[in-house]
């Protein structure tokens, strides 16, 4: 199989070309409605795309929503996706959306590594809220990865109740057989310590894997893998391809958004 194709999204779905613009200017309008309530630009590392926005609720958050966009950690950034938190937003949440460096100027374990600075940050920011994490893609490989043993400190963990990864890439060795691998850089030892397939989850966090059932083969067995993995459950959103996969989470009662904020259990 080859892997380049098996792992291509857009040249399989209609006007592709046409969804990052939309999400830009969706993300904007949700800036600029929620006002004062949207934190932006605040650091948690030094680097230059070390820094995330928070979304806040009319009141007190009765919870922190961290969500991590994809880009086969190449592209994007966090002000692409900030209309998503319009549905845990609107059920009193916060949500958190960092950005982080990219590839080739970081390695995914170097990337791994900054999203656990930046939950540590938001920990301190929020001390004592739940915390629950989802993202889409590359982000959800990296959600995942919070959630497996050793990756986050004991108190940090503690707080971490729930992962939803959306399409997530959970094995990372048939990424080595593509043409992103010059940017990436992955070697056989960093993709199986990076795999969350490979890893055990953290015991105390309710896991659920989220697909598109119109995603590309390679996305459906990614999903599957990690749910077999963990042994959690994997819901297959009918008639959604990896590019509207997403949408459900900027509608507050969505399925989607019940299942991340806990309004049902897993």
């Amino acid at each position: 199989m080859d892997m380049d194709t098996a792992y291509a999204n857009a040249p399989f779905i209609a006007g592709a070309e046409h969804f990052p613009p939309r999400w830009k200017a969706d993300a904007a309008a949700f800036r600029a409605a929620l006002g004062a309530r949207a934190r932006l630009d605040l650091p948690y590392g030094p680097g230059p795309r070390q820094k995330l926005d928070l979304f806040l609720p009319e009141t007190r958050p009765e919870g922190l929503v961290l969500f991590i966009h994809g880009g086969f950690w190449r592209a994007f950034g966090r002000e692409d996706w900030s209309h998503l938190a319009a549905g845990p937003v609107a059920q009193g949440w916060a949500v958190a959306m960092p950005s982080y460096t990219l590839a080739p100027q970081a390695r995914i374990s170097e990337i791994t590594s900054e999203m656990v600075v930046a939950l540590e940050a938001l920990a301190g920011e929020w001390p004592g809220l739940p915390i629950v994490g989802t993202g889409h893609s590359a982000g959800g490989h990296l959600c995942a990865r919070l959630a497996c043993q050793g990756v986050l400190t004991e108190p940090l963990a503690a707080r971490l109740h729930r992962v939803v990864p959306i399409s997530p890439l959970a094995d990372l060795r048939p990424l080595m057989q593509t043409a992103m691998n010059d940017d990436l850089r992955l070697d056989a030892a960093e993709a199986e310590a990076e795999s969350p397939v490979n890893c055990r989850p953290l015991g105390h966090v309710a896991a659920h894997v989220w697909v598109g059932g119109d995603e590309r083969p390679a996305f459906l067995d990614q999903a599957r893998w990690l749910g077999a993995a963990w042994g959690v459950p994997v819901t297959v959103a009918q008639a959604r391809h990896h590019f509207d996969v997403i949408d459900a989470l900027a509608q507050p009662g969505s399925a989607l958004v019940d299942l991340l904020i806990g309004s049902v259990d897993f």
